[in-house]
């Protein structure tokens, strides 16, 4: 049997150019998306034989721009497209479209897509879905299981959305540089959120854990547009930073480790690297923004050899500054973390108390309260708070790790992690 996985890698790599041009072209996501498919399948069937094109994006953007056209054309009893050997000898044609698809153009087109599935009418989870859907192209069952809703409902969502779009439609003029630059804030937030939730439940479930993978190859997608914007370069860092903990984060009975007892062998050392040089080249731009700091406090983590070399001084320092680009009662949680292990319970549980109107019903206030009060002694509160945090658990992992606590009341455990100590 024939191994075709280098064309179904060529066609993932190509997706988002190659789309984003046919959107532009036809002016209709639904359009651009089926002309997409077709040429596609057309690159199955002739690509095997008759070798990859030398320009793969613009093959696919010719083949595509065809195949919608001749959509329409059958509609109106006119001429079909050529013949298929006739495709895979497209010399002057491409040569033609990738002269014209220039970098500013492929900028242009793949921010117009990102951007409409950000669409500002969009509700975020169906921003996510239709990101996934769209630019990254997994398949909806994978999309599906990785929201923990049935292909059914992940597919009306995504049409939901769709309707949305085309009654609200976005401007298909190329961005001023003004416009660009709000468009970038929002797909940037949408990668992140594609980041979170895979990390949130990545290190017990399989297909969350792809969202990384996806979310941080957009990332790199998106620095290689904005190359020299500072928050592209965090916003990236902080997903190679955090993803390169992902095989420690568990063992092998599927009970969550905590930072500071994880094997750090078996944290990704490339990305660490990555990760950390992208941290230092964004930071000289002495432009600091939310991702940035995230990524500085991830590389805090990463820089330090053994749990007890963590500058936790240094950490809760970023974690101040953080709180005032991004005041959120997460970011003082997060925080309270730092500063119990700069100067103990007490100062940490000061922090934390006032979240509790507004962080009542999050899993992670009620872990990390819970552990402070069983530092300073306070076994009953500390009972009452990991109750609620097994309540509120978003996984079997997070429940059994707080059933240990209560297991072992009588030993003070460490103190259960926000989400960027994990």
């Amino acid at each position: 049997m024939v191994d075709n996985a280098w064309i179904a890698a060529a066609l993932m790599a190509a997706r988002p150019q190659a789309l984003s041009a046919l959107l532009r072209y036809f002016r209709n996501l639904d359009t651009a998306e089926e002309a997409f498919q077709e040429a596609s399948l057309r690159a199955v069937r002739t690509w095997p034989d008759k070798g990859p094109p030398r320009d793969t994006v613009a093959w696919l953007v010719f083949v595509g721009r065809n195949c919608g056209i001749d959509a329409v054309r059958k509609t109106r009893n006119n001429v079909a497209l050529p013949p298929e050997e006739r495709l895979s000898d497209l010399e002057d044609a491409e040569t033609d479209i990738a002269a014209r698809l220039d970098g500013a153009h492929y900028r242009d087109d793949i921010l117009r897509l990102l951007f409409i599935c950000c669409h500002p009418d969009l509700p975020s989870n169906q921003q996510i879905a239709l990101a996934l859907r769209i630019v990254a192209g997994l398949p909806l069952r994978q999309i599906a299981r990785a929201f923990l809703i049935s292909e059914a409902a992940m597919e009306q969502r995504i049409t939901r959305a769709k309707a949305r779009i085309a009654a609200n439609p976005v401007s298909f003029d190329p961005p001023d540089a003004e416009d660009r630059l709000q468009r970038l804030g929002i797909v940037a937030m949408m990668l992140y959120l594609v980041f979170n939730e895979g990390y949130s439940r990545g290190h017990s479930d399989p297909d969350a854990a792809q969202l990384c993978d996806e979310a941080i190859r957009l990332a790199r997608l998106l620095l290689r547009l904005f190359p020299s914007e500072p928050e592209v370069m965090g916003l990236l860092a902080l997903m190679l930073l955090q993803h390169a903990r992902n095989g420690a984060r568990v063992d092998a009975a599927g009970q969550i480790v905590l930072l500071e007892d994880q094997d750090r062998g078996l944290w990704n050392a490339e990305m660490l690297t990555e990760g950390r040089a992208l941290v230092e080249k964004a930071l000289r731009h002495q432009e600091p923004g939310i991702y940035q700091v995230q990524a500085a406090i991830a590389a805090q983590h990463a820089r330090a050899r053994h749990a007890a070399d963590t500058d936790w001084g240094a950490i809760d320092r970023l974690y101040q500054t953080l709180e005032v680009l991004q005041p959120s009662p997460v970011v003082t949680l997060n925080r309270a973390v730092a500063v119990n292990k700069v100067r103990g319970p007490a100062a940490a549980l000061a922090l934390v108390t006032p979240l509790e109107e507004k962080l009542g019903g999050y899993f992670y206030y009620h872990g990390v309260r819970g552990g402070l009060l069983l530092q300073l002694g306070d076994k009953a509160g500390a009972r009452e708070a990991f109750k609620r945090a097994i309540a509120l658990a978003n996984s079997p992992a997070e429940a059994a790790h707080i059933r240990l606590h209560l297991d072992r009341l009588g030993t003070p455990p460490a103190l259960p992690p926000a989400l960027s100590a994990k």
